[in-house]
């Protein structure tokens, strides 16, 4: 009877710890998913393109040759 006590109550102590790390995590989450009073914005990528100079240096690669 003693160990079946033991195995009930490390049980219910896992499932306590259990419940108890999902509320905080879900309530962790929701909190910082977002600033509050701001509205989420999408998100889009940027393309830049950069301008080579050709008039500045070799307009093209040096190739060495033996």
């Amino acid at each position: 009877m003693n160990a079946l006590n033991a195995t009930l109550k490390a049980a219910t102590c896992g499932l306590g710890a259990l419940a108890i790390t999902a509320v905080m995590s879900w309530t962790f989450v929701a909190t910082t998913a977002t600033a509050p009073g701001l509205r989420p914005v999408a998100q889009m990528a940027k393309l830049t393109i950069q301008q080579r100079h050709v008039w500045f240096g070799q307009s093209q690669p040096a190739v060495l040759v033996d």
